[in-house]
């Protein structure tokens, strides 16, 4: 797989399961929500709080996500993240988490992606900051 590829590791709460007792669909998109923070935050850029004390907030306007296998209780997954494309006033995470599986092997479960505009507090596009571009765009890499 190319890099740069960042990972994330969390274990999946009682409360992430549904009656059935695997993970609840949609909780896929807070995983990719914490995998893509992560990135964030380890490529020493800013958190999003800092981001958006800029005047600058980046709302997912489009997601995907393909479910290959589920997820229980307790179990521990991997969060993959790439940025996968960046625009001006866009950008596009990548994302595949798995199941760190008993015997260890791991086990994909899902994969998708998430795509964010740049945008201020009035919700009219507007550039990504200079340097922010510059560090991202040294990070972009393609995996889904």
């Amino acid at each position: 797989m190319p890099e740069p590829v960042h990972t994330t590791s969390c274990r999946v709460l009682y409360g992430d399961t549904d009656a059935a007792g695997i993970v609840y669909y949609a909780n896929y998109l807070r995983y990719f929500e914490r995998g893509r923070t992560e990135y964030m935050r380890d490529l020493a850029l800013t958190s999003y709080r800092e981001i958006e004390g800029q005047g600058l907030v980046l709302p997912v306007i489009e997601c995907y996500s393909r479910y290959k296998a589920p997820a229980a209780y307790d179990d521990l997954l991997t969060i993959e993240t790439s940025l996968a494309e960046l625009k001006n006033v866009s950008c596009r995470f990548n994302y595949r988490i798995y199941r760190k599986d008993g015997d260890g092997s791991r086990t994909m479960l899902a994969k998708g992606y998430t795509v964010h505009a740049s945008v201020d507090r009035n919700g009219r596009l507007t550039r990504l900051p200079p340097q922010l571009l510059v560090t991202l765009k040294q990070n972009i890499t393609v995996h889904i």
